[in-house]
């Protein structure tokens, strides 16, 4: 265990400054910088360039680069062009909406994988599990902003169940304590569906397949003969054993909700890391555009090595040397 915690966090430094780096050299190469995203017709050529000079964007591309990667090695992630504070400040602001919407994501994903999958392994190749192969396929196949307009439309537009954007509703501030909880999770409740539902379909298909297998095993077929009825022996014997790889598939999956929500978060009007990438690359914020790339690295390497951690928590063979 202390062996693949030290091996991951030697790899931890290379692989994020590797990223960074490939993320610098693609913003540089892009046309443009920040002083021409300004939409503003009074801004001459010369005062855009002097905007340039302002944030040191007419200096060298490797002297830049040399001198951003000698302040991050302090922990200066810099200073955000749109927003005018420091890009750890912005965020720090944006990371709990993210982890919020990844958690219930999660939430999702696994719930209705599970469901799914139980349903399909009951009774192999019948109806019910052809209906759910077809439904988990379906899911796994769709685009995700595709599937959140289609959400907007029948809950929020057609039903006004849900609302179709932002965190909190206009009045939020003003309610009390458990008013504002359900307004926040009213608001909550389609962009982690849409970002669940689609994990939980590949959750459905990994787990339904496991199941099966283990239902062939013999501790299943004396367990069987002792009468034990078969939604029990899925739900109880069949179950822990089967989802031994799913943590596996659920500790990658957080990590990569984190830091490759941009999508939905846009759509979804969501003030979390992935609208926050989302303007400052539009934006040509280079020094948020990199503070969140090595935020995102960072999140699925750690998650990498809290699904093998955790993995090997739950099922004691993996602790043996090899």
């Amino acid at each position: 265990m202390k062996r693949i915690v030290f091996r991951r966090m030697l790899a931890l430094v290379p692989l994020v400054w590797l990223v960074a780096t490939l993320t610098f050299v693609v913003v540089h190469a892009a046309p443009g910088s920040y002083a021409d995203t300004i939409d503003n017709p009074r801004l001459s050529p010369e005062t855009r360039e002097l905007i340039r000079a302002r944030y040191g964007l007419d200096r060298p591309p490797l002297e830049q680069y040399l001198s951003w990667l000698g302040a991050v090695a302090t922990g200066d992630l810099g200073t955000s062009f749109m927003y005018k504070q420091p890009v750890s400040a912005v965020l720090a602001r944006a990371l709990p909406p993210t982890l919020l919407l990844a958690g219930a994501a999660l939430f999702f994903d696994l719930v209705l994988g599970l469901i799914l999958a139980v349903a399909a392994a009951r009774r192999p190749y019948g109806w019910v599990d052809r209906i759910t192969t077809v439904l988990s396929l379906g899911l796994y196949g769709v685009p995700s902003f595709w599937l959140a307009g289609l959400l907007i439309l029948v809950f929020s537009l057609l039903l006004g169940w849900f609302p179709a954007s932002h965190m909190h509703s206009v009045d939020a501030a003003s309610l009390s304590a458990l008013p504002r909880l359900v307004d926040l999770l009213r608001h909550l409740f389609l962009p982690a569906l849409c970002l669940g539902l689609v994990g939980a379909a590949g959750t459905a298909r990994y787990l339904r397949a496991t199941l099966i297998d283990v239902r062939s095993s013999r501790f299943m077929l004396a367990a069987r003969a002792r009468g034990i009825p078969e939604s029990r022996l899925l739900w109880v014997h069949a179950l822990r054993p089967a989802l031994l790889p799913v943590v596996t598939i659920l500790g990658l999956s957080l990590p990569i909700l984190v830091s490759g929500s941009v999508v939905i978060e846009t759509i979804f009007s969501w003030p979390g890391m992935g609208q926050v990438a989302y303007n400052a690359a539009r934006a040509r914020d280079i020094p948020l555009i990199l503070g969140a790339t090595l935020i995102g690295t960072a999140a699925v390497i750690l998650g990498n090595l809290a699904a093998d951690v955790l993995y090997a928590v739950v099922d004691p063979r993996a602790r043996r040397p090899s």
